[in-house]
């Protein structure tokens, strides 16, 4: 099989963006995802309202249409497959990439994918350039203290039944952390909100902050600021604040602490990373890395701060990527 044009990593709307574009211009492309199609988006609480208006959220041309201001999780799933089908995208599901040799590792002229399915069967793909388009939300910012991996304890929020009469610590402080804060009261669950700095963070929805703020005022919603989480036990969690530790009773524990990008892929193909931020050395008018061909689009940008870039802006990489691989592949075709 000759090598494609390009292959996309992640099948988010950053990658469905740039397959979009792929395929606009006449490139032999395919995207390959290890998950389902918007595969972090799929993981996200299943009553989440975007913060966004739908237009923002918009790819390939297509209007999202919905009654409400705020589109919710649902509607954003049916409107990326929408997309997918109206574009008629090459997407592979259930196709994890494990590794990326790039040309000078493989021994030949084009990168080399490695990947495996769901079910576990192994092969190659050759491209001339690749995309990585993968988001964060399958890699949590781990406190790394002891307990953190208790059966009880969860760095994702689904929904708030199952919490009905628990007592429930919730760490964090920005939007995550709120909402689910938020909807476990009002579900029956005795929640206390944990949180290392001194206030809530800035980026809360506008309409969950005097919410969350008059729980805490008023002692619905229990809070300790400028608190540590030290050890997690079966049924409490010892916390530090300025010096002072504390038990808090806690049948169940959410780490609403954010996430990361996993730079493994990236590392195998050479990509260098801030040793601080990890975020990847990349040209920021093209999007390409240090490795030629190797181009990064989305929130794989951001390294440890991943609240830099959404769909809002990310989705605007696709084309980018796609913009400059057709020139590279074009000026190649001249030359040789």
């Amino acid at each position: 099989m000759s090598p494609r044009d390009v292959i996309i990593i992640g099948a988010g709307p950053a990658g469905l963006a740039a397959a979009i574009a792929a395929k606009q211009h006449g490139l032999d492309y395919t995207v390959l995802e290890k998950g389902v199609l918007v595969n972090s988006l799929f993981n996200f609480p299943k009553q989440m309202v975007f913060f966004t208006t739908p237009e923002l959220l918009e790819i390939g041309g297509m209007p999202f249409v919905t009654p409400y201001d705020k589109p919710t999780r649902l509607e954003s799933l049916r409107y990326y497959r929408r997309v997918a089908d109206a574009h008629a995208l090459s997407v592979e599901l259930g196709e994890q990439v494990t590794a990326v040799h790039p040309p000078q590792a493989s021994g030949t002229e084009t990168f080399t994918v490695d990947i495996r399915s769901s079910e576990g069967a192994e092969r190659q793909l050759d491209a001339r350039t690749v995309v990585l388009a993968i988001g964060c939300y399958d890699h949590p910012n781990l406190l790394g203290i002891p307990g953190e991996d208790l059966p009880h304890v969860s760095h994702y929020y689904d929904e708030a039944h199952r919490y009905y009469r628990q007592r429930v610590v919730v760490v964090g402080g920005k939007n995550s952390a709120a909402e689910a804060a938020l909807e476990l009261y009002r579900a029956g669950a005795q929640v206390t909100l944990v949180h290392r700095h001194a206030e809530l963070g800035r980026s809360i929805k506008y309409w969950v902050r005097p919410d969350i703020e008059n729980r805490i005022a008023e002692g619905s919603i229990p809070a300790r600021f400028e608190t540590d989480v030290r050890e997690i036990h079966p049924r409490e969690v010892v916390v530090e604040t300025r010096g002072r530790p504390e038990v808090l009773p806690a049948d169940h524990v959410l780490l609403m602490t954010g996430y990361r990008t996993d730079s493994t892929l990236m590392r195998q193909a050479g990509v260098r990373l801030d040793p601080e931020t990890f975020v990847p050395e990349h040209d920021a008018a093209t999007l390409e890395s240090n490795v030629p061909g190797f181009y990064i689009a989305g929130t794989a940008l951001t390294g440890v701060h991943s609240g830099r870039i959404f769909i809002e802006n990310g989705r605007f990489h696709g084309q980018v990527v796609i913009d400059a691989i057709a020139k590279r592949l074009a000026a190649s075709h001249c030359t040789s």
